[in-house]
């Protein structure tokens, strides 16, 4: 069972290929965030700029609190929506990367199902037992891999009703803060 220089040539090569695959879509995801933070930075510049000038024609408290309470929805409103992309960006990051390791362990898993076939076809005779016993070996891993990997989606799924929950809430309760009491 021992590998060829053409064997290790070739895991190398994937192993880059999947390395390179990786490190561009975790360039990708920081790319997007850059635009997102610029563009969170570029309209809070401008929020900020409008609310100073507004700020500046208040003549009286009752105006003032009037901007105030209105000033609060939308930093509200904005806020939580940076916070979904933010939440969305890593989602998909996640999900590309965990699609990639599935991806990656089901190759694997085809290259170690071959080598066991080409080592039982090759295998001593009375080697039955430890032929069988690392087929249970690998099948096992793979059931462990399939319920880890049920248990992730699960959990994120969890989270992502958690969070439109949250954002619901807060949403309700910035509502609630920024209508003025009469």
């Amino acid at each position: 069972m021992n590998l060829t220089p053409e064997q290790m040539a070739a895991a190398q090569k994937a192993n880059l290929e999947t390395l390179s695959g990786l490190t561009n879509q975790a360039l990708q995801s920081i790319e997007k965030l850059v635009e997102l933070n610029m563009h969170i930075a570029k309209q809070s510049l401008s929020d900020s700029m409008s609310n100073a000038r507004k700020a500046m024609e208040v003549k009286d408290i009752q105006q003032l609190l009037t901007h105030q309470a209105e000033t609060v929805k939308p930093m509200a409103e904005k806020m939580m929506a940076y916070s979904r992309h933010l939440y969305e960006l890593a989602h998909e990051t996640q999900a590309s990367f965990t699609k990639s390791a599935e991806k990656e362990f089901q190759a694997s898993q085809q290259k170690i199902n071959s080598l066991v076939e080409g080592w039982t076809k090759n295998a001593p005779a009375g080697s039955e037992a430890a032929v069988q016993a690392m087929k249970q070996a690998i099948a096992s891993a793979n059931h462990v891999f399939e319920t880890s990997q049920k248990a992730v989606k699960h959990a994120v799924e969890i989270a992502q009703n958690n969070m439109s929950n949250a954002t619901d809430n807060a949403m309700k309760a910035a509502s609630s803060m920024s209508k003025p009491k009469k």
